[in-house]
């Protein structure tokens, strides 16, 4: 592989490669929106076209991840895993139908990749890299106008999720969980959408995170903003980022800041996290080096664009010889958007649940060429199939014995409010 750098505003030639990318049937970017700490790896990656690929759903998915990361020792690996890859890891399954139709793990090697940095772009390829930053500033993008023609609509009605919401309640009261992440639809089966590039990037500066990405699989799209990292591996040290908790922002500095204190003082978003905290230290265990599995930062408030989050960071210290797929199959899926115990918790989901969560809840990330990986949790993420036009996206929220109905619903919806600003964008 060849490789280059160029000096150019990084911002403006990402605009311009993501929409010169779309005549690729397989694209993925990463973004992190300036979001740096100590676990941060890149500011933002864009790979284009599959050398070589890798599709598999339940059954023997991560064995086959693993085959195919090991013929691929030292290269970017990006790739996704669905939630319902829980069900090759537990003797559970689901039912509810799957009109997305998105494989349940798939990873690629990119012909092509683009990395950002502050002042500077580097392409790496197989041919010219000078020919291709060429054809990328060259790049006329077409004026496509865009639009959303459809009509969203909820899966679950306001009724049907209070009722679900009780259900899970009586479970918590009869000890057969003590928390519980319910989530609901909201989608469209006739969704006219075009141009999902731009509306990736409209997503984007509504709501900039630091595990954002757009993905593209044919003719399917993965548009996510999510703030959350599932699962990341740093050298020797493996690194889990739940959240749980979160306040909406603002109108005013003033009630921004109380908002932001009352998330940080309020006693059960703090047991929401305390409790997916325990659960990804047992989780950790399963393969950490004994008595190095610790809670790094505890109840920490972050503030984003539209919502306040309590994220917590535990991690701990591996052996060389784990693979990186049993990292991940140990801890998956996120503890964050399952409950506790985990077990328990899924298929009570998958009973009150109206729809398959599919992609939402998986994770999206790369396996790096130096032996570290990094995952997101797949939220705040809208999902178009593009050839049957089924638009969907999930939002959810904690359940505790503490809950009430009115504010988890409510929450839902302030978690849904950045992708309806950017479709609403689309609407014509």
């Amino acid at each position: 592989m060849a490789t280059a750098s160029f000096h150019i505003d990084p911002a403006s030639f990402l605009h311009q490669a993501l929409h010169w990318s779309k005549g690729f049937e397989v694209v993925c970017l990463f973004q992190s929106n300036e979001f740096q700490n100590q676990y941060s790896e890149i500011q933002s990656l864009l790979a284009i076209g599959a050398k070589d690929e890798l599709t598999a759903n339940v059954g023997r998915a991560f064995s086959e991840i693993e085959d195919f990361k090991s013929r691929y020792p030292h290269q970017w690996i990006p790739g996704f895993l669905s939630y319902d890859l829980k069900n090759e890891l537990e003797d559970i399954s689901t039912n509810h139908p799957n009109p997305l139709q998105f494989p349940d793990a798939y990873f690629f090697i990119p012909e092509l990749l683009i990395k950002f940095s502050n002042d500077q772009v580097e392409i790496e390829c197989e041919g010219s890299p000078e020919a291709i930053f060429e054809a990328i500033q060259s790049f006329n993008i077409p004026d496509n106008s865009n639009s959303y023609t459809g009509h969203l609509r909820a899966r679950m009605s306001k009724e049907a999720y209070f009722h679900a919401f009780e259900q899970m309640i009586s479970h918590i009261k009869r000890g057969d969980i003590y928390e519980a992440n319910l989530c609901q639809e909201f989608y469209d089966d006739a969704a006219a959408l075009n141009n999902l590039e731009d509306l990736y990037e409209r997503l984007n500066e509504i709501s900039p995170t630091p595990f954002s990405c757009f993905f593209k699989w044919k003719n399917k799209y993965i548009l996510s903003a999510s703030p959350e990292r599932f699962l990341a591996k740093r050298g020797s040290t493996v690194i889990s980022q739940p959240i749980k908790g979160t306040a909406a922002r603002g109108k005013t500095e003033e009630e921004d800041e109380i908002l932001r204190h009352n998330l940080a003082n309020n006693p059960k978003e703090i047991s929401e996290n305390v409790m997916i905290v325990d659960l990804v230290r047992n989780d950790l265990t399963r393969t950490a080096i004994p008595s190095t599995v610790e809670v790094t930062e505890k109840l920490g408030v972050y503030t984003f664009k539209h919502v306040h989050q309590m994220i917590s960071t535990i991690s701990c210290q591996v052996d060389s010889r784990v693979k990186a797929t049993d990292l991940i199959k140990n801890t998956f899926p996120a503890g964050s958007m399952t409950g506790a115990p985990k077990l328990s918790a899924m298929k009570l989901c998958d009973r009150y649940e109206h729809s398959r969560r599919g992609i939402y809840s998986g994770a999206i990330g790369y396996f790096g060429p130096n032996g570290d990986f990094d995952f997101n949790v797949v939220i705040r993420t809208l999902l178009y199939n593009a050839d049957n036009q089924f638009l969907s996206f999930h939002t959810g929220s904690a359940i505790t014995i503490d809950a009430t109905a009115e504010h988890e619903y409510a929450e839902c919806l302030t978690k849904a409010s950045a992708i309806l600003r950017a479709l609403d964008g689309f609407i014509k």
